[in-house]
């Protein structure tokens, strides 16, 4: 294992001085724990995962399903513990990379970091396939349109590179607001359900244990920890958040919080819309329009039509918060020097990462136009193939910098207690490895896909990694100066 040099607390000391007066940066103190927590719950983009991915889970798992979101729920917070508290003397902008390379070593962060691209890419681009039907869906339920699905997704890439391109405040208000419309439309479901009893009574039966402990646990558990994908972004944006030491830890707890129990509480709600005895065979006779009849039933029809609008800016908002946070990494590894420096440019007016914008959008037109040349399924292929590998990858990163917490806190001198050091980064990293093996385990349930076509998608993610790690040992000999300084503390 590599050991950093440091300064005088076990923090490595950035020599490289930072920019002029004139370099345009990103705006500093402009993110609060609101903000923030937007931008991560909007990454899940929870009605998206209710109303598209919940009824499988209940076909699979019965009216246990719940348990299954809060489980994965409380296993991230536990993630977090640690996280949380390395979050607050990790000053570096880089995310799960420079906390992995401070914890575990250069050649691992430079993996990670690789890994990461991968991963926020997959996830983001994919989300484009997701779009184009969503869209699809609400034009033909609401007017009656049939509009080809090339044209929808390459508009979407359009769309957010603009909202992307605008200041990063800009981008926390439109997803306060997308996220207003997906959870209150939920919240209004709800409202009506539980004002009207559900189908047969309100119920608790979700939460025994001979409800939970079935044999489709295992496949609920790796749909929940897909669901909370994106969760850890909130280390990015520390270069822009006030008072990030706070800020960070806060909307981080914040955001597992919420969506731990909005899952729960919706899926549970849901059964209840249809009661306990009867909702597996409404899932099994229209698996995509269970929150819909039940919404139209309980609330109205005008609300069934406000879901698929809102369906589409839900995804929408996890499509901006997964650019934001790539272009965040792209400015953050052209400024160390190991991607080409036009990258690390920050637009002079809106203080964003424009180029890597640009960047990301370019790649992104080229793999949706390439799916669509192919003739390609928006969902089964665009979608399922560019994101299992992108959700497998963020699952690694954080079971990797769960192992990372612990080393990290050997180095340098700290008050942060056992407990946040050592315990549960290792009870996370037991409990992230058992989460990764479970959706690996279930992964033809999430693509539908032949054996051949998983292997490949699985085994992208630890390519990807060791091709970052081969780059670290290239770095290593033609680039000492710009290795040497990989992921160390900020000047400023």
């Amino acid at each position: 294992m590599a050991v950093e040099s440091g300064t005088r607390d076990g923090s490595p000391q950035h020599d490289t001085a930072p920019p002029g007066e004139g370099t345009p940066a990103l705006r500093k103190g402009t993110l609060g724990v609101a903000d923030i927590a937007f931008f991560v719950v909007s990454a899940a983009a929870p009605l998206t995962v209710m109303a598209g991915v919940a009824p499988l889970a209940i076909g699979i798992g019965g009216i246990g399903a719940p348990v299954g979101y809060l489980l994965a729920g409380a296993t991230l917070a536990l993630f977090a513990v640690g996280f949380t508290a390395m979050t607050r003397h990790v000053k570096h902008g880089g995310g799960f990379y420079a906390f992995i390379t401070r914890g575990l070593g250069r050649p691992a962060g430079f993996g990670a970091a690789t890994l990461a691209l991968l991963a926020y890419n997959g996830m983001q681009i994919g989300v484009y396939g997701l779009l184009a039907t969503g869209t699809q869906d609400a034009l033909e339920a609401l007017w009656g349109i049939h509009v080809p699905w090339p044209p929808i997704a390459l508009g979407g890439v359009f769309v957010i590179w603009y909202l992307g391109y605008r200041s990063i405040d800009f981008g926390a208000k439109v997803l306060g607001v997308l996220l207003v419309a997906e959870t209150g439309i939920l919240v209004l479901l709800a409202g009506g359900v539980l004002l009207d009893g559900g189908a047969e009574g309100l119920a608790l039966d979700s939460f025994t244990p001979g409800n939970v402990l079935v044999p489709g646990t295992g496949a609920v558990l790796a749909f929940a920890f897909a669901a909370f994908t994106g969760f850890e972004s909130t280390a990015i944006y520390r270069r822009e958040a006030r008072d990030p030491g706070r800020t960070i830890p806060r909307a981080t707890y914040i955001a597992v919080g919420f969506l731990g129990l909005f899952y729960a509480f919706s899926v549970w709600v849901v059964i209840q819309a249809f009661g306990g005895t009867k909702v597996l065979k409404a899932v099994a006779t229209d698996p995509a329009g269970l929150f819909f009849t039940a919404t139209t039933h309980y609330v109205g029809a005008w609300a069934a039509d406000l879901m698929h609008v809102f369906i589409v800016t839900s995804i929408l908002a996890s499509q901006l918060a997964f650019h934001n946070a790539i272009n965040r990494y792209g400015l953050a590894l052209a400024q160390e020097g190991v991607l080409p420096k036009a990258l690390g440019k920050v637009h002079p007016k809106h203080r964003s990462p424009y180029i890597a914008g640009v960047l990301q959008s370019v790649l992104a037109l080229l793999v949706v136009a390439g799916f669509a040349l192919a003739g390609a399924d928006p969902y089964q292929q665009l979608l399922l193939w560019m994101n299992t590998p992108g959700m497998l990858g963020l699952l690694t990163l954080q079971g990797i910098t769960a192992v990372a917490i612990p080393f990290f806190f050997r180095r340098i001198r700290h008050q942060e207690g056992r407990w946040r050091t050592v315990i549960a980064p290792i009870a996370a990293t037991v409990l992230m490895a058992g989460a990764l093996w479970l959706v690996i385990a279930k992964i033809g349930l999430m693509t539908a896909a032949p054996l051949a076509t998983n292997t490949v998608l699985v085994l992208t993610v630890p390519a990807a990694f060791a091709v970052g790690v081969l780059l670290a040992v290239r770095f290593r000999r033609s680039r000492p100066a710009v290795y040497a300084e990989f992921a160390a503390e900020p000047a400023d």
